[in-house]
């Protein structure tokens, strides 16, 4: 998830130019992509 994170705060401040809106929405996107592909890894048994 942290990767999802980190990657949701950069495209958060590129696209808004603002970082007191791009940073809340690019986490909240990060936290959403991160999820996502933690559940994808868990449906392939790639999860120790």
């Amino acid at each position: 998830m942290s990767i999802g994170t980190s990657l949701g705060v950069v495209f958060g401040l590129l696209i808004f130019d603002n970082i007191g809106l791009g940073l809340p929405l690019g986490i909240a996107m990060g936290v959403a992509i991160g999820a996502g592909l933690d559940a994808d890894a868990k449906k392939k048994g790639m999860v120790l």
